[in-house]
């Protein structure tokens, strides 16, 4: 059964040169060379078009006129901010915004700081820990659970669902494709379930939560449908921890793979800040972000026709020698430091004020906490299977008590 264009969404697709576990582990070479060799090149066997460039990256999400991000969604995908272009991603978004002021969510600094420092206790005597399983996973999804008004109690859930959201096939066939748009059709009827009973209670008793905010909330006169409320609260479950985990995890995985840096962190806690910056220009989160072009329009010298798909390679452009001095070392107070990691325009990352700040308070708590953190000596890491997150399924360290 062959799938039309449309269809398959590039994003998911895996891309042929990173045919190894070691070259998803570290991929960047081969987007240094592709950068190099094809800046701007269409993909025939996922029928897309790949950019590397930063400047053109940078073009792209610039630009949600001439690069929608309306995509064709499945029957059982729920459109969500992240698939609508103005007027109305506008006005969604102006609505979110209200949970995710500033004001908000350095108020939460307390509130987070005790989390890491409750999960960091449970592990802290035994000298080695799953830095994945016992803090990055738990610590976002609590935060974000609280915030939305659902049990973080479920966060094993949450962590299950949110791995299949972003899941991509293992290999470029019609058969894994469809059986990942399954796992991810069951999970969203799954996470649909689980949301339209917590929307029900809200009705009935609204609380101080983000539901409740959302249930409230009008639009021009108009309430928001449940169908959007629901699709809100998926993306930012999903949203809310998948990338927050892997930006905890691979801060731990820099501290570990460069021990220089581990020392300067200790010596210089203030740079903390411009540390997570880094993490988020040289292993980001979120390595590529999909569009679909609006119209005929040409990018690097390329056509690109109406209706094509576009994989902005973020990952790539984080490491663009015309934008970044000497971009393959990891400078822990780089400035400036303009990754797109987070995206750009619009569609910029809601929640990247809150990745921010527990990505900062993790790495501060660990820097207090954990002396002369290591890779476990019987690591194997694993790669996320998914083409467009980069992280590891585990992290175990080993480390000294302080």
């Amino acid at each position: 059964m062959e799938t039309k264009k449309s269809e398959r969404y590039a994003n998911i697709i895996p891309v042929a040169e990173l045919n190894t576990k070691e070259k998803r582990l570290l991929p960047f070479p081969v987007y240094n060379l592709l950068r190099r060799l094809t800046p701007v090149r269409f993909d025939e066997s996922r029928s897309t078009w790949d950019v590397f460039r930063y400047e053109d990256v940078h073009r792209i999400l610039k630009d949600p006129a001439a690069f929608s991000s309306v995509r064709m969604l499945s029957d059982k995908e729920r459109e969500t901010i992240l698939t609508m272009d103005p007027p109305r991603h506008s006005q969604m978004r102006a609505l979110v915004n209200k949970a995710f002021t500033p004001k908000i969510i350095s108020e939460l600094e307390p509130h987070i700081r005790s989390i890491t420092n409750d999960l960091l206790n449970a592990v802290l005597d035994k000298g080695a820990m799953d830095m994945v399983h016992d803090l990055a996973v738990p610590l976002p999804v609590i935060v974000i659970a609280e915030l939305l008004g659902v049990p973080s109690k479920d966060r094993d859930l949450f962590k299950e669902w949110s791995d299949i959201l972003v899941k991509g096939p293992e290999e470029n066939t019609d058969e894994a494709f469809y059986q990942v748009m399954a796992e991810k059709g069951q999970a969203t009827e799954q996470l649909n379930a689980y949301f339209a009973q917590i929307v029900e209670q809200r009705r009935l008793e609204p609380q101080e939560d983000l539901i409740s905010l959302l249930l409230s909330a009008e639009i021009e006169g108009q309430k928001l449908t449940d169908k959007e409320i629901l699709g809100f609260s998926i993306l930012l479950l999903a949203a809310g921890n998948e990338t927050t985990t892997n930006l905890i995890t691979n801060a731990v995985r820099i501290l570990t793979e460069k021990t220089d840096v581990q020392q300067q962190l200790r010596h210089n806690p203030e740079l903390v800040a411009s540390f997570i910056e880094e993490v988020l220009r040289f292993y980001p989160p979120i390595q590529a972000i999909g569009r679909v072009a609006a119209a005929d329009i040409e990018i690097g010298g390329k056509s690109i026709k109406k209706g094509d798909q576009v994989v902005s390679w973020v990952a790539s452009a984080n490491r663009d020698e015309t934008k970044f001095a000497d971009p393959e070392t990891f400078i822990i107070d780089r400035k400036p430091n303009a990754h797109l990691s987070f995206g750009f325009g619009i569609h910029f990352c809601l929640g990247a004020p809150l990745a921010r700040l527990e990505g900062q308070i993790a790495l501060r708590t660990i820097i207090e906490r954990m002396g002369d953190i290591r890779l476990a000596a019987d690591a194997d890491l694993t790669p996320i299977q998914s083409p467009f997150v980069y992280g590891v399924k585990h992290y175990p360290v080993v480390f000294q008590p302080l």
